[in-house]
């Protein structure tokens, strides 16, 4: 190995045909990272899955269509009774939103480049504004500027530099937008007369409506995702774990025993060598790890409320256990929470990348992964 090699490199496993080993379990696997500039061993990482070929759900396709059923029933439940409030709390902040910005812009007419560029996640209210409603693609047309612009304003935020060429765009993008502003919706634009508390917040409410519309399936997607890890916080709980967030820079590794942590950002290696994070939903280190060297189990939940938008789901997580694989080997315990509408399609390419999945609806299957004392 170079001297000049900068890179953690991974050494093969070295359980195999070697007596030097302690634990001679050929369930027991051991592998050794090396930093090359001291040639010193680094981490060592165990997987201790007492059953690494233990398969939950994969290799049980006799019972996927059940299994199916089941949640696509709980899924629907959850909507029918959950799914309205959600949506109308999540209706209410955003009116708030709305009228903020119409009383900082005087009810929009008195909107200048220097608001947008100081409030630049209100350039949604203003596409929403329009008469009709301007998606992302037809304001950039319409303006004829970049459209990484609208969705970088779109998130709250705007380019790491600042010149010209961008104050010039930001005006191009407000010179369409007022022009197409609705005036039956702001009916003060032609009669100033009318520009009372009661018209802006009818017109508050129904941009907001416009703008929770666009948005109901990640506003769902999220409340689902919240109450699925709520739900596994509790299961977790029950078995005497505890929460504990993973600070940045620490290995998984090194996460106490006992102890879980939501939405951490994994350090991984891309295709190419390069760094990048892997957000994992769920990092879970057993109460019987070895402490300061065993792989954690990391989870994914899942929801979905129909069968078609699962084909770009498998696909992220092809590539997410593509990246895991690459860095941590091929044992890594990578496991799907799902719930909702997941068909058979799904769970072949699934089962084919060797990514096995624990169902909400029979949540006791995660005591196969060796969670208990």
């Amino acid at each position: 190995m170079s001297n000049n090699d900068d890179q953690l490199q991974r050494k093969l496993p070295m359980f195999e045909n070697n007596p030097s080993v302690g634990n001679q379990d050929p369930n027991h696997k051991t592998e050794v990272l090396y930093e090359s500039s001291s040639q010193k061993p680094l981490l060592v990482r165990e997987q201790l899955a007492r059953k690494p070929t233990m398969k939950i759900n994969l290799n049980q396709p006799e019972n996927w269509n059940s299994d199916t059923a089941r949640s696509v029933d709980m899924y629907n439940d959850w909507f029918m009774n959950c799914a309205p409030d959600t949506f109308r709390s999540t209706r209410i902040l955003v009116t708030s939103e709305v009228e903020t910005v119409f009383d900082k812009t005087n009810g929009l007419i008195g909107a200048t480049p220097e608001f947008l560029l100081a409030n630049p996640r209100s350039l949604r209210t203003f596409r929403m504004s329009c008469c009709p409603p301007l998606a992302v693609d037809r304001l950039v047309g319409l303006a004829g500027v970049p459209q990484s612009l609208v969705k970088i304003m779109e998130r709250g935020k705007l380019p790491r530099v600042s010149n010209t060429s961008f104050n010039q765009n930001v005006a191009k993008l407000l010179s369409v937008l007022t022009k197409m502003l609705d005036h039956e919706i702001f009916v003060w634009i032609e009669q100033p007369d009318k520009d009372s508390p009661e018209n802006r917040f009818r017109a508050a409410t129904i941009i907001a409506d416009r703008l929770t519309g666009a948005d109901a399936n990640p506003i769902l997607r999220n409340a689902q995702e919240k109450r699925q890890l709520d739900k596994l916080a509790i299961f977790l709980e029950t078995l005497g774990y505890t929460r504990k967030q993973v600070e940045s820079g620490q290995q998984i590794e090194q996460m106490p025993t006992g102890t879980y942590a939501f939405h951490v950002n994994v350090p991984c290696t891309k295709d190419d060598g390069r760094p990048l994070n892997v957000s994992i939903d769920a990092v879970i280190q057993r109460h019987q790890a070895v402490p300061g060297s065993a792989l954690p189990i990391l989870i994914e939940a899942k929801s979905a409320g129909d069968f078609t938008n699962t084909n770009k789901r498998r696909k992220e997580e092809s590539d997410k256990i593509g990246h895991l694989r690459r860095t941590f080997g091929a044992y890594i315990p990578y496991y799907l929470f799902l719930n909702g509408y997941f068909d058979s399609g799904y769970f072949g390419y699934e089962a084919a990348a060797g990514i096995d999945w624990v169902w909400e609806h029979r949540m006791e299957d995660l005591l196969c992964l060796d969670l208990e004392v």
